[in-house]
């Protein structure tokens, strides 16, 4: 399985021959302004929830590659309404897909589309394939939803938000690994707008501190599970 990081909250995952795209936020990213999304290679899009940081360049990746919308249901039945192909979830539910087996696990935060239709509640997704087991938590609070994850899926790495302000800050994220009981955690939702900028030194010092493992990585940039 391999990761990249596109900017934001945006995650590039490849597993089982397959191509998935997490909430892509590129073409408004100055920080990413390398990155083609029409060089993408998209299967699968996954959305974490509604907001325009994570829906922007959604259309345009999914017209280029007829990928399938992953999403609660909400913000994926906004998508097969516009013709596009979709694949609804709400929380709780799993599904086993050609890649691997995905469950639509709770968030806190909240979820609209820029306008204004209400895209459902939020949400993160736990992905089963290549025999890893990844996290993705979305925009989230801590929460004690959190502990329930282990107590089925053993974690190889986790996602987190870091930035603080609209999601969970770094000291919360680690009590966040705690709860998933995964030391692995790849960063984002951080740097990307004035609000969520992050020491990136300090952070990955109290990861350590903690007996974990914080990577931030360059927009671009992979790792292999």
């Amino acid at each position: 399985m391999k990761i990249t990081f596109y900017g934001h909250a945006c995650i590039g995952i490849e597993v089982s021959g397959k191509h998935i795209i997490v909430d892509p936020y590129i073409t408004a990213n100055p920080k990413a302004s390398h990155i083609d999304i029409y060089s993408l290679k998209a299967d699968y899009i996954l959305l974490t929830h509604a907001h325009n940081d994570h829906t922007l360049d959604v259309e345009a990746i999914a017209t280029n590659t007829n990928a399938v919308i992953v999403s609660g249901y909400e913000t994926a039945a906004y998508y097969g309404n516009k013709g596009f192909q979709y694949h609804p979830m709400n929380h709780g539910g799993s599904w086993q897909f050609d890649f691997g087996k995905v469950k639509y696990v709770s968030a806190i935060h909240s979820s609209s589309f820029a306008d204004g239709t209400y895209g459902g509640n939020p949400g993160g997704f736990v992905i089963e394939g290549e025999h890893k087991n990844i996290y993705i938590a979305g925009d989230t609070a801590l929460t004690m939803d959190m502990k329930l994850i282990p107590m089925r899926t053993k974690l190889d790495l986790a996602i987190f938000p870091i930035g603080s302000n609209f999601t969970m800050d770094v000291e919360d994220a680690i009590i966040a690994a705690d709860f998933v009981a995964c030391d692995k955690i790849l960063g984002c939702h951080y740097d990307t707008f004035g609000f969520i900028i992050v020491n990136h030194e300090e952070a990955i010092k109290k990861f350590f501190d903690a007996g974990k493992d914080l990577m931030l990585l360059d927009i671009g940039e992979s790792i292999s599970l």
